[in-house]
């Protein structure tokens, strides 16, 4: 899909000021730990993650959203009248109905008119809302749209905590079950929201140029989230099989990026990834045959936030001044399902 009238009025994060350090979830885990004869320090050596953030006990996806909500439309310089769309694109929600997006309309007093309504598709929810509102804009339905997301990883970390200390299992099969939960471990919190808007001449920049998709739902069983009985949600994931699946169907999408906006790998000058772990960083930018310096990486501090990692990465980088005017961008995204979806921008 192809945009020429798709403008990124503004990108914005908002990120609590909790800091959970890899080395505290490892202590946390000491009886898991000696019981199986394993090493501090491997969920930072293998993960690459350092730390990660909580939101204090108790906030809704919703106020985290609305905070990086808030953010993104001030930068804008969109009125928020104008706003004909807003989405909510993470996969933590307040409630299972209405829609996360009702109660951050009603906080950032958006117009009546405006549509309202959640977009849930694991760690790609941002990314699929801005090509949906983009392609409302396009049609020339729209003049501008709010594509937000508060994820919440507290209760996820807690609760795998939890199911690991308490678990009845004998050593060979804990030592499995901590391998399936490995991942669950590397999540953080964060909030992220874009805004689009129409363009009114070629001169507004930045323009969000085009996007490109596929699928491997074959691979659909190698990471799946969901909530226990009377407990929290809990995650299961095949960490290697999915490093190795994900990549090439990253390999495989961007080459369709590529073909569609009509660029070589020479003409991308900057790469903003979604958030996983440095083993998957160096995979995935091997299988691109791309130089990591073009990205912009965040793990190291943040974890894996959800559909906020590469938003918020792609505002910490534009706040850092890494992205400068006229450079090409390519936002790369990937989640469970397997979805693989990546857009092209020029700042």
């Amino acid at each position: 899909m192809r945009f020429q009238h798709v403008r990124i009025a503004a990108v914005a994060h908002a990120l609590p000021d909790e800091r959970v350090s890899s080395a505290e979830l490892e202590r946390r885990l000491a009886p898991v730990y000696e019981r199986l004869r394993l090493r501090e320090g491997r969920l930072e050596l293998m993960s690459g993650i350092r730390e990660r953030r909580f939101w204090p006990h108790g906030t809704r996806p919703s106020a985290a959203a609305a905070l990086a909500g808030e953010a993104a439309l001030r930068k804008s310089g969109v009125e928020r009248d104008s706003i004909g769309c807003l989405i909510h694109g993470a996969v933590s929600r307040d409630f299972l109905e209405p829609s996360t997006a009702s109660v951050v309309h009603a906080r950032l007093g958006l117009s009546p008119a405006c549509q309202v309504f959640d977009v849930s598709n694991a760690c790609l929810g941002v990314l699929n809302g801005m090509v949906v509102i983009g392609g409302m804009i396009e049609r020339g339905a729209l003049e501008a749209g709010l594509i937000v997301s508060g994820e919440d990883g507290r209760p996820l970390v807690e609760e795998t905590l939890a199911m690991l200390l308490a678990s009845p299992s004998g050593d060979a099969e804990l030592r499995l079950e901590l391998k399936r939960a490995f991942a669950s471990l590397t999540i953080g919190s964060g909030a992220a929201a874009v805004v689009l808007s129409r363009a009114r001449s070629a001169s507004d920049t930045p323009h969000l140029l085009g996007a490109a998709a596929l699928a491997d739902t074959a691979n659909v069983e190698l990471c799946q989230g969901d909530r226990r009985s009377g407990a929290g949600p809990t995650m299961s994931t095949d960490a290697e099989a999915l490093l190795t699946a994900g990549t090439e169907l990253a390999g495989r999408t961007f080459a369709r990026l590529l073909a569609e906006l009509s660029w070589t790998r020479a003409d991308v000058e900057r790469v903003v990834t979604h958030q996983v772990g440095s083993a998957h960083r160096r995979a995935l930018f091997e299988r691109l045959e791309l130089d990591p310096a073009l990205d912009f990486p965040t793990v190291e501090t943040l974890g894996n936030t959800g559909s906020a990692a590469l938003p918020t990465s792609l505002s910490l980088a534009l706040d850092a001044g890494r992205i400068q005017r006229g450079e090409r961008v390519a936002l790369l995204g990937i989640g469970s399902g397997l979805h693989c979806l990546m857009l092209g921008a020029q700042w």
